[in-house]
């Protein structure tokens, strides 16, 4: 961000800002372009015969006031459910016919365009290589010249469901859709505020089988018949124009949902279509896995929350009537540079470089406590009651501390300690902290010894010690969605655990390093390891199965799996007797930067006699590059194959 004054920060803080109007008419505007919805997705059907309502205030509230309802409680009889609703009274009125289901509307072609080709579009088809403070004008008149190929068309209006519910489930509704008529004499405003004047088509049709079109007609009667354009997606079945006015309605969405943001005209960003590029790049990265999951998602939450906090700051300035007081100023800070540091945070991830490197931020910000000053070490029982039997083996001179909470335990460490839990579930949070030099161990069968992520953490088990041992334990990822495992530097052993992924896998970054053994990786979404630049990993004895589950993103368009490792400089790997099946990528890809393959394949193309052979040398030849000694290896059954370098 370029730098300002103190002066000028107070007055954005405290003042409206100049992009006010376009913001807080944003988020009935989002709705529709937030990615929760999808072009053709199963309608929201509650087959529930419901009364047409009178007309007026009551009958609005009345109307609301049903479709609150869920389908089984407007369908009870007497009984429980309906005794506590009597005390609610509904106007008693004739019921009326159902709204019919809603046609498909046009599929976006924008799903199968490959990278390149959308980079081509809006750097140089429709932005035209324009500055950020002219983008919204180049999408305005982008958008004007498709839409004079048709004044009238019919599509489905896509609106927030608080327009017609009181109380609902955002899951089991994410929208309320409604069949209209199109007159496209858009009215004033920024292309994202564009709005349009609709009707209700024949056949009144609707997700919402219920919904009484008195109500409909009476909400866009208040609307004074307009919606924003961008809520409106063309029906299919129309001529080829309208089709071209459906791409061009993508189109707009997804800039203003995604490659938009309201900071890159106060910026010092000399090529504009440079950074539309980068952030084009960071989509189809989450897109195709190269961003795993669930990483994907908490930025697509990070610029949830921006947007929303942006949001909340403007509403509270508008609150303000005259000068600030001193507790309404300090509120106005608060607010301001909350978004400050969440828009920090959106440049971090949207530097290519860092997310080349990764992570995106370093986690562990606690200092090294070292070892204690008497020199001593401890061992600590993680157990809910200590009995001799736990202690038995342990010499006479061990100094013991009893725990019933692992959390605790870990607080209480130093370097040199020793955890040593038994069976049980447990969680953590100081997991994620690792900083000194401890052994954590489980007692008895791996099974029994449960250690869970805490869902409302970014992180499970990251270390920054020089060495850190895990042993006998199953670790259960459930909500976190960075690594199970995070070896940000020093080294860390582990030895004959569980580990049950649910967002990506073990990670080790540049100059770490991980040893490996007699252990089992599951379920990630993206590689089961993954070895960054210069790392160091060792892996024996171990099982890494049905890895790259990706929920957010096309598995298909993925190449990680089982081992990934990533180029420059190269990381090191051993790996000996390891079992690596039935990932949905390759068993082991290696991600090759594009400028080292042309000078790797350059030498190997002269004298290569086919193709296949070419292949199994270059192989080779990369394989002895990035020190990689693999020994009594199985691979078998991976989607993609067993191993295959990719470039990028």
């Amino acid at each position: 961000m370029a730098s300002r004054s103190r002066a000028e920060d107070w007055d954005r803080a405290v003042s409206p800002g100049r992009r006010r109007e376009k913001v807080a008419s944003a988020p009935s505007g989002d709705v529709a372009a937030a990615g929760t919805l999808k072009s053709g997705a199963s309608p929201v059907r509650p087959v529930v015969a419901s009364p047409r309502p009178v007309k007026g205030k009551a009958g609005r509230e009345a109307a609301r006031w049903r479709l609150q309802l869920p389908p089984a409680t407007q369908a009870q009889g007497p009984g429980e459910g309906a005794a506590e609703e009597e005390e609610v009274p509904l106007p008693s009125v004739p019921a009326e016919a159902e709204a019919q289901p809603l046609p498909p509307v046009c599929v976006s072609p924008m799903r199968g365009m490959w990278r390149d080709e959308k980079v081509a579009l809006y750097c140089d088809q429709v932005l035209q290589g324009c500055k950020a403070e002219d983008a919204d004008e180049a999408m305005n008149k982008y958008l004007s010249e498709k839409l004079k190929l048709k004044d009238k068309w019919l599509g489905v209006w896509k609106t927030n469901p608080e327009l017609f519910f009181v109380k609902y489930e955002e899951a089991s509704i994410p929208f309320v859709g409604i069949l209209v008529e199109v007159t496209c004499t858009p009215r004033q405003g920024s292309t994202s505020c564009f709005k349009v004047t609709v009707s209700v088509a024949e056949p009144f049709s609707s997700n919402i089988a219920n919904i009484p079109r008195d109500l409909v007609d009476e909400i866009l009667e208040e609307l004074e018949q307009c919606v924003p354009l961008l809520e409106v997606y063309p029906v299919e079945g129309q001529d080829s124009a309208i089709r071209d006015i459906a791409l061009a309605l993508e189109i707009v969405r997804f800039f203003y949902d995604f490659l938009w943001r309201d900071w890159d005209d106060e910026g010092s960003s000399e090529n504009y279509t440079a950074l539309i590029e980068e952030r084009i790049n960071l989509w189809c990265d989450m897109q195709d896995g190269t961003i795993p999951g669930p990483i994907a998602q908490r930025f697509k939450k990070t610029l949830e929350k921006y947007k929303n906090k942006r949001v909340e700051l403007i509403e509270y300035q508008s609150r303000i009537k005259e000068d600030p007081s001193a507790a309404e100023a300090v509120e106005c800070w608060k607010k301001y540079y909350e978004i400050v540091m969440l828009c920090g945070l959106l440049k971090m991830w949207e530097d290519l470089r860092l997310r080349v490197h990764g992570p995106f931020f370093p986690r562990i910000l606690r200092r090294r406590k070292g070892k204690r000053d008497f020199g001593k070490t401890i061992t600590h029982i993680v157990a809910q009651v200590l009995t001799t039997d736990m202690v038995k083996d342990l010499s006479s001179d061990t100094f013991l501390q009893q725990h019933d909470d692992l959390d605790l335990a870990l607080e209480s460490c130093y370097s040199g300690d020793t955890v040593v839990i038994f069976p049980g579930e447990y969680q953590a949070v100081n997991l994620a902290l690792l900083t000194d030099d401890i052994i954590i161990k489980g007692v008895g069968k791996r099974e029994e010894i449960i250690i869970t992520s805490e869902p409302s953490h970014d992180s499970f088990v990251v270390s920054k010690a020089d060495n850190v041992k895990l042993m006998h334990l199953s670790l259960i990822q459930q909500g976190t969605v960075d690594g199970i495992v995070v070896v940000e530097s020093g080294h860390m052993t582990v030895e004959n655990c569980v580990l049950k992924c649910e967002g990506t896998g073990v990670c080790v970054l540049t100059g770490a390093a991980l040893t490996i053994t007699d252990s089992e990786i599951t379920g990630a979404q993206g590689a089961g390891v993954e070895l960054y630049p210069g790392s160091i990993a060792i892996l024996e004895r171990n099982e890494i199965h049905h890895c790259n589950n990706l929920r957010t993103s096309d598995s298909s368009e993925s190449t990680l799996g089982g081992v990934n490792m990533k180029v420059l400089p190269a990381p090191k790997l051993k790996m000996t007797n390891n079992h690596i099946y039935s990932n949905n990528g390759y068993g082991i890809s290696i991600n090759q930067p594009t400028e080292q393959f042309f000078i790797v394949a350059e030498a190997l193309n002269k004298g290569a006699a086919s193709g296949d052979k070419k292949d199994e040398t270059r192989l080779s030849k990369v394989m002895q590059n990035l020190n990689l000694e693999m020994n009594d290896n199985k691979i078998e059954a991976n989607l993609k194959g067993d191993m295959r370098i990719v470039t990028s």
